[in-house]
């Protein structure tokens, strides 16, 4: 148990070395990796549909939307079915997902995503029937059919018995939908490109525009706010192929993006990441641990002779109360300012767990030591 605690410990001193050295190197990334463009954003759709050929695995008979789906659709091939006791085990209701790109064509095929809506137990097997799918607009942009792939196997014997492999009320179908809108794509309104920050940030944003003005030789570009950068299309890139071309170009701009000095704990995997921009002021820490065993020991109880008594166990309780698990009474100080690098050596020389990590990192934070925000997941 404690070669594991130590492993999990150097992993994570590793993580946080590595961290630390890359954010120093001022490591670069595209402008595509941190951004994207306002108007060339995917689009969701949804539909409703039912998913038929299902080997009894399908809805039962307390999935109503199921049984009026069913009459509903043969009712569209001239079929009236009044049975109130109509089986539906083969058949099973499900709600369709998609991502469009915005530069979808008509005739071109997206993935879709089946998803079970009743009591169904598994959907492999199934085919998906023609299903319509509807952005936010109430709009058709496509048509989706065909064979589900689940992936998954979920098998229920009756005596109770059950195998079951990833899941199976999930499944996909590829290249199932055939697009039959396209979306209105408007680059370059009013002679202008905006950028989008998927993390909004106001330092990164000016050093977005310095490089763009730098890459272009001439001030095109100009930070609106932490998220939006404007850059202005030079006459010479106006054209449709032309601004296909700047584009390109903004993309692979490479800068330095700016953090937020964060660490981010997950207590229940026992999980620490540490930014490369948390600093500490000067403390000292102390780890130990606790370990209380109780045990209970049989005892024989004889009588005294002649007593007409009876022969007894009585259990013994013992406890034993032992400290270790680290440097029994160390305290480390760390000076200020400490880095990320120097508290792991000082968590190293405690050799603490993972899981003691972030007990000291939420007493730093209280004590007011920790110069970073604390994100407990």
């Amino acid at each position: 148990m404690n070669g594991l605690k130590k492993q999990g410990l150097r992993l994570w001193i590793v993580a946080a070395y590595f961290l630390t050295q890359s954010l120093c190197g001022l490591a670069e990334v595209r402008i595509k990796d941190i951004a994207s463009i306002r108007g060339v954003s995917p689009v969701q759709l949804v539909g409703y549909s039912l998913v038929v050929g299902l080997d009894g695995t399908g809805d039962g008979r307390r999935s109503l939307f199921t049984q009026q789906s069913i009459r509903n659709m043969l009712y569209q091939f001239g079929i009236s079915v009044t049975d109130e006791r109509m089986s539906t085990r083969n058949v099973a209701g499900v709600m369709i997902t998609a991502t469009l790109s915005p530069f979808a064509k008509v005739g071109g095929n997206v993935d879709v995503v089946v998803s079970s809506m009743g009591d169904a137990s598994s959907l492999e097997g199934g085919t998906l029937l023609l299903t319509p799918l509807v952005g936010k607009d109430g709009q058709v942009y496509a048509h989706a059919q065909g064979s589900i792939s689940i992936g998954g196997v979920n098998i229920e014997t009756m005596g109770g018995e059950r195998y079951r492999k990833n899941y199976a009320l999930v499944g996909r179908v590829p290249n199932g939908a055939l697009v039959e809108r396209e979306m209105p794509v408007n680059l370059g309104a009013n002679g202008q490109i905006e950028l989008l920050l998927r993390e909004p940030d106001f330092t990164t944003a000016d050093r977005i525009a310095q490089a763009v003005d730098q890459t272009f030789g001439n001030t095109i570009a100009s930070p609106v706010d932490a998220s939006t950068i404007s850059v202005n299309i030079p006459a010479e890139y106006r054209d449709s192929g032309q601004m296909v071309r700047m584009i390109a170009m903004l993309e692979s701009v490479e800068v330095v993006p700016d953090q937020v000095a964060r660490v981010v704990i997950n207590e229940r995997t026992g999980t620490v990441v540490v930014g490369g921009n948390v600093r500490l002021s000067s403390a000292a820490v102390s780890q130990g641990d606790l370990t209380v065993k109780i045990s209970a020991v049989p005892v024989i109880s004889q009588p005294t002779p002649f007593s007409q008594g009876e022969t007894v166990v009585v259990p013994q309780t013992m406890t034993t109360v032992t400290e270790g698990g680290g440097e029994q009474g160390a305290v480390m100080v760390l000076e200020e300012p400490a880095s990320v690098s120097d508290l792991a050596d000082a968590l190293n020389a405690l050799k603490v767990s993972p899981r003691e990590i972030i007990s000291i990192f939420q007493a730093l934070k209280e004590a007011g030591a920790l110069q970073a925000e604390l994100v407990i997941m």
